[in-house]
């Protein structure tokens, strides 16, 4: 028994992370089940186990009395003394159990309490590891693709990379490596639970922290992102130190750290933007590649008026408005783009209508 004992303490612990410790009180909950399953009572069970021998001992303790009226929990005087003449009314004497004794049914309980008991904490050591990845990025393997998500082997769990979590137009076989966001881990009754994204901007900070020592140290800081996922990305970048240019520092050599990253998420390409503590320069800087005539910020409404040329007003806004859509989401701000020749024209009818608004109360103020 002790050999068999220990050999199977130590393949769950290898195996499954599973502590001897929960094992053993796991299988002390199971056979105070198992007894209460036969003897419909478990008030008076007490298990230990002999690590020496590798045995489970049940015992259960039983008062001397006057008058017995249930014989799982009291003995008479006389059957007392019969075991030790100093027994007296009161004592409590503890009696040794066979666990082989318990009925078939109680053993299944048993054996399903000490499995529940082992999944449950198996479920934790799995929900622990990966809480630990929250907010990071880790690799997996793909495991199987359908036409509703990328199944994808992390280790000790699963994950499912539904289709807005997908880069659009990533392709991926059975096998291959594919790095993930872990956006949450949540536990529930079937066991840990995983969700991973390609989509979340989180993603490409954890990437520029990875892949650019200046962003992992904190010298360059990832101030905000907003991405179209496989398609454009904005960043706006801040250096925290005078000697470091961010975006230099971000694009590289010839634009050699930036390309790794874009050739990461299937060709996005990136929008790498200076922070400036003016609000107006850093939606000009947003709206980039596009020129900027004028920004007005409505303190009041929150609002912000862009004036550009007539001829940069579709680059401005972008194809299917990405590009103001995507500045407007960097910088937090609303955006509302207009034309020079537009701008001024509506700046002409206001003058017009406050010009007939002044003359108009002149009128009456004579007439009065």
């Amino acid at each position: 028994m002790s050999k068999e004992m220990q050999a199977a303490f130590t393949l769950l612990e290898e195996e499954k992370g599973i502590s001897p410790e929960v094992v053993i009180g796991a299988i002390a909950e199971a056979l105070t089940a198992a007894y209460k399953k036969q003897y419909n009572q478990s008030q008076n069970v007490t298990i230990e186990y002999n690590d020496a021998k590798g045995d489970f001992i049940v015992y259960s303790t039983r008062e001397v009395v006057d008058e017995v009226f249930d014989s799982r929990l009291e003995m008479s005087l006389d059957d007392a003394l019969a075991l030790n003449a100093h027994y007296q009314i009161g004592d409590k004497i503890r009696f040794e159990e066979k666990p082989k004794d318990f009925a078939r049914t109680a053993a299944n309980a048993a054996k399903q309490v000490i499995m529940n008991k082992m999944r449950e904490e198996s479920h934790t050591i799995i929900y622990n590891e990966f809480k630990r990845y929250e907010n990071e990025i880790i690799q997996g393997t793909v495991e199987r693709v359908d036409d509703r998500a990328i199944f994808i082997n992390l280790g000790k769990v699963d994950s499912m990379l539904g289709k807005r979590d997908q880069i659009p137009g990533e392709r991926y076989q059975i096998g291959d490596k594919v790095k993930v966001y872990v956006s949450a881990v949540e536990q529930s009754k079937k066991g840990p639970i995983v969700y991973v994204s390609r989509t979340h901007p989180e993603l490409l900070k954890r990437m520029f922290e990875k892949e650019i020592p200046e962003v992992y140290d904190g010298t360059v800081e990832i101030v905000s992102i907003a991405r179209e996922a496989g398609d454009r990305a904005k960043v706006i970048v801040k250096s925290n130190d005078a000697n470091v240019d961010a975006i230099g520092t971000i694009v590289g050599p010839r634009g050699s750290r930036i390309r790794t990253l874009v050739d990461e998420l299937h060709g996005e390409n990136m929008d790498i933007i200076e922070w400036n503590d003016d609000r107006a320069t850093m939606i000009k800087n947003a709206l980039k590649p596009a020129q900027v005539n004028a920004v007005i910020v409505d303190e009041i409404t929150g609002e912000t008026v862009v004036v550009v040329p007539d001829d940069q007003l579709s680059l401005a806004i972008g194809k299917r408005g990405q590009n103001v859509r995507l500045a407007a989401h960097v910088t937090n701000n609303k955006i509302d783009i207009k034309s020079q020749t537009k701008f001024d024209q509506e700046a002409s009818e206001a003058s017009e209508v406050v010009a007939e608004a002044v003359e108009s109360t002149l009128s009456d103020d004579v007439l009065d």
